[in-house]
């Protein structure tokens, strides 16, 4: 998987188990998939999960890894990646648009595997796949190109000096499918949450909104251009897309975050409900459970965690120095568990 913010790998297991012990779910939402992890999570565990997420390249992912079936694609996609990592690499003479805007005039990617990006990704889109079959290739170019960028997991900027990985062969290798989970089909989408929650529907919606200003289609612009592949006006040091300019969510609002996810949430076509929420976002815990109060009985579970990698680092000034350290290295996720009945939460309270 790529590297993510805000990413809930080490809270899986924990929203996983939550969900086996609501009553009767066989089907799930995923409405803020991000990197599906939950959503993989979910199928893993014999759930028919519908996945959404109003960006492409996360759509994709959701695609690959919720809505693609091991049994269907495993083996026409061993062989494509092989036939893909068998292409010849571009002398520099042949160099595109993707290397020199990522690997030159930013410096995301050692040039010599900004062109193989580039050459793997034409292939990809002039064989005129399956959507699954393509999402699964366009998975596993995302996920080799992320083992060898030069950041610190976010596209906002680069290393100043190259990553010791930049310098690393870019290699495909297929994605981890999973088999087609016992309780049926899943499927992808790309779509506005509230229009999903009012489309889509399941047993349990699992809600993982952003907390804060940060958009994620500019944290991870690269990656919605590679899988676009639509050579976008870009801007800034980060050659970020132009439209990350204009894309704008009311999640990233301090003003608008609680009306959105209460938006959401009167939306949503589900018996129970599952939200992950962070106590450095712009909702409170107490205004969560206040919105949560009118879908039924609320639980709140916590778990301390280390902050992410930004805050790790520190803070630095544009030369590189560092001028500043940050408040604290932990915080608190909540998983708010919403049920019609105190009687369904029965087993939750020890996790």
């Amino acid at each position: 998987m790529i590297k993510y913010l805000g990413s809930k790998r080490t809270l899986v297991p924990l929203i996983t188990e939550v969900v086996r012990r609501l009553p009767n779910v066989q089907s799930a939402i995923d409405l803020f998939a991000g990197t599906s992890r939950v959503g993989m999570g979910l199928k893993a565990a014999g759930l028919q999960v519908h996945a959404n997420d109003h960006n492409r390249y996360a759509a994709t992912l959701a695609r690959c890894y919720v809505q693609a079936d091991r049994e269907t694609w495993l083996r026409q996609a061993d062989q494509l990646v092989a036939e893909l990592n068998a292409l010849p690499t571009p002398m520099p003479s042949q160099y595109g648009w993707f290397t020199e805007i990522y690997c030159q005039q930013a410096r995301f990617f050692q040039p010599i595997n900004g062109a193989r990006i580039e050459t793997i990704r034409e292939a990809i889109a002039g064989k005129g796949l399956d959507p699954e079959l393509e999402a699964v290739l366009l998975v596993s170019l995302m996920e080799a190109a992320d083992r060898v960028d030069s950041t610190t997991g976010v596209q906002m900027a680069y290393l100043k000096q190259w990553a010791a990985r930049a310098h690393n062969p870019l290699v495909l290798r297929v994605p981890e499918l999973l088999p087609q989970a016992a309780a049926g089909k899943g499927s992808a989408h790309e779509l506005d949450a509230l229009q999903a929650a009012s489309q889509l529907s399941a047993d349990v919606a699992y809600l993982d909104p952003p907390y804060n200003q940060h958009k994620y289609i500019g944290n991870y612009h690269v990656w919605e251009t590679l899988v676009r592949w639509d050579q976008p006006e870009v801007y800034g040091v980060a050659q970020k897309r132009i439209d990350v300019r204009d894309r704008h969510s009311d999640f990233n609002s301090r003003k608008r975050a609680v009306e959105a996810l209460s938006a959401v949430i009167a939306q949503v076509r589900a018996k129970f409900l599952v939200v992950s929420f962070s106590d450095e976002g712009y909702i409170t815990r107490a205004e969560m459970e206040a919105m949560l109060q009118s879908r039924g009985e609320v639980l709140v579970i916590e778990r301390d965690f280390k902050r992410y990698v930004g805050a790790q680092i520190g803070i630095h000034n544009p030369q590189g120095v560092k001028v500043g350290s940050v408040s604290h290295l932990r915080n608190t996720e909540y998983l708010f568990v919403v049920a019609p009945h105190r009687a369904d939460l029965v087993g939750l309270q020890e996790l």
